[in-house]
């Protein structure tokens, strides 16, 4: 049976959500001509940032407790996420949140990939 990688998936759902905010605006912008609307779109951007947190939480919790023990990268999530909800409730400050929060989220996953990686050479990881 194949096993799915929840850190890629994290990483996967951060990418696609930066690419929605900071990409698609500047290519997509004849989008309105058609009637299509996903660009500050209040629906389509709270369903990314669900997607992001759950997939986000399972990958690091699933990390946590079975693979290494270690915190941190439960707590750059949460900083990361931090920024993502700043960057909704202030629209003007967008581009100001958004790299940071993108950027932690990323690297939580890159950290608990890295100490996934490091329990499973040492032998310490429960489901080697």
């Amino acid at each position: 049976m194949a096993r799915i990688n929840w850190d890629f998936m994290g990483i996967v759902t951060s990418v696609a959500c930066a690419v929605h905010c900071a990409i698609l605006p500047l290519i997509i912008t004849s989008l309105p001509v058609f009637g299509i609307n996903i660009i500050h779109n209040l629906f389509f951007e709270w369903i990314m940032i669900a997607i992001a947190f759950i997939v986000g939480c399972y990958a690091l919790i699933h990390g946590y407790l079975k693979h290494h023990k270690s915190l941190l990268p439960l707590l750059i999530f949460s900083g990361g996420f931090l920024f993502l909800i700043l960057k909704q409730a202030f629209n003007s400050y967008e581009f100001l949140f958004l790299a940071p929060a993108v950027s932690l989220i990323l690297y939580a996953h890159f950290s608990n990939y890295k100490l996934w990686s490091q329990a499973r050479i040492s032998g310490t990881d429960s489901e080697s």
